[in-house]
């Protein structure tokens, strides 16, 4: 067709590398000279359980070790955009890790960084999980503090009235309403949500094997509470709300949009700690300022511990069942968030969210239905993802039956209020959005 874009290499490479990482590892080097002038030596994929839609590895070349990581999209060469803004935040002055090489065209966007020894946040947090440590626990959460005083001094230094046009040209776009459609027509369901869900097929434990359409348009009743829309619900409402030009209705901002913690350098030790953003794929100077901190607020929090990321543990350390009762899908589970993820989530809350709502309420910029907003970003944040199915006939599936309960309940009791009100029934997205009301 006229017009159209070459495919994406690096969508072509991170296919490869599910089946044949030799060959990816190959294909990267190549990647890199054609980019770069580079010639790697000992290019290496890393297995990072947390690069759910991306790669990144490390590799050696004219004297020096470099680090990589690209982010990658189905169908991202016809979607919008500019990527890889780093200079957007550092200029602001937020602690970010500048690339020494950037390709930012469309399908071949890949950052190349100087090597550190510096874990990621994630990965000390995962050690935290799996081994409780107080005073490892407090220096990261100070260093949590920390960052999001400064994410929030630079939000409110840079919030500004943003039109719908400059919404939409913002590229954090992609991690949620373009998911849901196929670009660049914008044909809905389509994207992701077609091909993880809709007509597909759903392994859940208590229930078996059951179709989209079995469960799709149930109430949800989840730990007990029940929740106003369904799962098909959440997604028709996150396709109208979160509609990049309708998001324009609370200002922009700077901001990286994707900084959760495996996007985020752990520096230095104890109470002198510290964190650097790097991996900016999603930033911008008008990011839609209710959407800005979801994809961090979730996946630092109720994405732990184990479910989303590490499903065989979760399926041995914890239980679920689903049942369907007439108009009710009941998703009953023995999981909650630990003690560490309670406190970020409760970091998260009071050194960023509550001051920016109260702020946004001061400046005239917060909607009505700001929580909806937040409960629908939320929603997708993990649905989006990944597939969330247990699917053996799928692939690329990773997800076990109790995982996907785990999941699909942790998602819609995210998704919408529950019908008895705020206070029904201690699920901890309407406790934290009940805390930052103004």
């Amino acid at each position: 067709m006229s017009g159209a874009r070459p495919p994406s290499r690096t969508g072509a490479i991170r296919a490869l590398a599910a089946r044949d990482r030799p060959a990816a590892e190959a294909a990267l080097a190549a990647l890199m000279a054609d980019l770069f002038g580079l010639v790697p030596q000992g290019l290496a994929i890393n297995a990072d359980r947390y690069s759910l839609n991306s790669l990144n590895g490390t590799f050696d070349a004219d004297g020096r070790g470099y680090f990589f990581k690209f982010h990658q999209e189905d169908g991202e060469e016809e979607m919008t955009g500019e990527y890889y803004r780093a200079d957007i935040l550092a200029r602001a002055g937020l602690p970010v890790d500048r690339p020494l090489h950037v390709s930012r065209l469309p399908g071949e966007q890949v950052l190349v960084y100087a090597r550190r020894s510096d874990p990621r946040a994630s990965d000390v947090l995962l050690d935290l999980d799996h081994a409780p440590d107080p005073q490892a626990a407090r220096a990261i959460l100070a260093a949590e503090a920390a960052l999001n005083a400064h994410l929030l001094a630079v939000a409110t230094a840079t919030l500004r009235p943003i039109t719908p046009e400059q919404s939409r040209a913002e590229p954090i776009h992609r991690l949620f309403h373009q998911r849901l459609v196929d670009p660049p027509q914008g044909a809905y369901p389509g994207g992701r949500l077609a091909a993880f869900y809709v007509g597909r097929r759903f392994d859940l434990p208590g229930l078996g094997t059951v179709g989209w359409d079995d469960i799709a348009h149930l109430r949800p009743v989840v730990n007990g509470t029940e929740h106003r829309r369904s799962l098909a619900g959440c997604f028709d409402a996150a396709h109208r709300r979160l509609a990049p030009e309708r998001l324009a209705d609370a200002g922009g901002i700077v901001a990286h949009g994707d900084a959760h913690n495996a996007n985020v350098w752990y520096e230095g030790h104890g109470p002198d700690a510290r964190l650097t953003l790097f991996d900016p794929a999603f930033a911008g100077d008008a990011v839609p300022s209710l959407l800005a901190e979801v994809k961090a607020t979730f996946h630092n929090t109720l994405a732990h511990p184990f479910w989303l990321y590490d499903p065989a543990t979760a399926a041995r350390r914890y239980g679920a069942r689903v049942a369907i009762d007439g108009a009710y899908l009941r998703i009953d589970t023995d999981w909650a968030p630990n003690a560490l993820r309670r406190a970020l989530l409760g970091v998260k809350r009071d050194s960023f969210w509550r001051p920016w709502i109260a702020h946004l309420a001061a400046r005239d910029l917060l909607p009505d239905d700001w929580s909806e907003v937040i409960r629908l970003a939320l929603f997708l944040s993990p649905t989006l993802v990944m597939n969330l199915r247990a699917d053996a006939a799928d692939a690329g599936c990773r997800h076990t039956p109790v995982s996907s309960a785990i999941g699909l309940g942790v998602a819609l009791a995210a998704g919408s209020a529950p019908v008895a009100g705020p206070d029904a029934g201690g699920d901890p997205v309407s406790e934290f959005l009940d805390a930052i009301a103004p």
